[in-house]
């Protein structure tokens, strides 16, 4: 993980994690308007559409430079498409965030997730200097836990029916590593 606070990238082997532009945002709907990531993520809407995307990128710098929480664009490294995208919040009185993420339904499986998740986890550690980066997931979507166990992960428990999503209870895993562990 190589972390250019100037350009507020972060380069990984194959990936550039970095911030989303204003032209991300009919990508960014097309990939999100998808029922498959929807149903496996807290917070986007469906159907997703491009003023969706306008709406959560206007925040991202802002965020940013406040240290609030930094969400970056999943990208090839040498062709720049867009996969995905990675969040980790910022929780300066406990040194702590939770990481968060989505790839499109076409990338999975492609280890996309995994190296960007990674990199921020180090990016938490080694340039934030946090103490521990948590993860949950929806019992319904076991390659979410994989990533996590994948870049050292510990699962930690299990919020039984935590969220009401579509009108059914799901449950919420929840995973940490701390700083320590991640060595």
């Amino acid at each position: 993980m190589i972390f250019n606070n100037q350009n507020k990238t972060i380069s990984t082997n194959r990936l550039i994690l970095r911030l989303f532009q204003k032209s991300d945002a009919i990508t960014v709907a097309k990939l999100c308007n998808n029922y498959n990531i929807y149903k496996s993520t807290l917070y986007l809407p469906y159907p997703y559409e491009e003023a969706d995307a306008l709406g959560w990128i206007e925040q991202h710098l802002e965020n940013f430079n406040a240290n609030r929480l930094y969400e970056l664009a999943i990208t090839d490294k040498k062709s720049g498409e867009l996969y995905g995208a990675i969040g980790l919040s910022n929780n300066e009185t406990f040194q702590q965030g939770e990481l968060a993420y989505w790839v499109g339904e076409e990338y999975w499986g492609k280890g996309y997730a995994t190296e960007a998740a990674q990199a921020m986890v180090e990016f938490a550690f080694e340039i934030k200097n946090y103490h521990k980066v948590f993860a949950r997931y929806f019992g319904s979507n076991p390659a979410s836990g994989k990533v996590m166990e994948k870049i050292g992960m510990k699962k930690e428990g299990i919020l039984i029916d935590q969220i009401k999503k579509d009108g059914h209870f799901e449950d919420l895993v929840y995973y940490g590593i701390v700083k320590y562990e991640s060595k």
